[in-house]
């Protein structure tokens, strides 16, 4: 994880015209009251992709924790799930250098230019994938998105790494693709 946000912070002078401390500044006089609001002003005004935008913001919140410390968080007394949520990032990532992870309180969001997929510990046992796959068909594996609500067309559940296989990895690449 940590890997991947730092390829992020080091990749966004080129990507967004300016670094991390330079979007922080900015947003630091503008006072936005909601994470949305300011995602849509560095989209609107600056032209940055919903990736970047998202994590300029995460990052800038003053009383934020780091998005590691979500993703540590958010596996506290899941520690065997630790391997899966690892496995999926290293997938979700192998699809190109646009791929953004973004640590949320409960979630992690996968985005290209919109988000593609979510992961979520769910419970002790287990990690849901939520994947954006419109009309694509369920089955047995790929099931309704459950508690994903609107923002997942579908879930996979997964209790081991030997689950984050080929027939997976075929849908994560279809839902990147999906969302350009």
């Amino acid at each position: 994880m940590e890997k991947a946000l730092q390829t992020i912070i080091d990749d966004m002078p080129e990507k967004t015209g300016k670094s991390l401390e330079e979007w922080k500044k900015i947003l630091s006089t503008k006072g936005f009251e909601k994470h949305g609001q300011a995602v849509s002003f560095l989209k609107t005004e600056h032209g940055v992709t919903h990736g970047f935008a998202n994590t300029i913001v995460t990052l800038s919140k003053d009383n934020n924790e780091l998005p590691e410390d979500l993703v540590a968080t958010q596996y506290e007394g899941k520690e065997a799930l630790i391997p899966i949520y690892e496995a999926l990032i290293t997938m979700s990532t192998s699809f190109g250098d646009d791929v953004t992870v973004t640590p949320k309180k409960g979630t992690v969001s996968i985005i290209r230019k919109r988000q593609f997929a979510l992961i979520k510990p769910a419970t002790k046992t287990r990690i849901d994938l939520g994947l954006k796959l419109p009309e694509k068909a369920l089955t047995d594996r790929l099931g309704n998105s459950g508690s994903f609500g609107t923002m997942c067309t579908h879930r996979v559940q997964l209790s081991s790494t030997t689950e984050v296989d080929n027939e997976l990895k075929t849908w994560l690449q279809e839902a990147y693709d999906l969302s350009t």
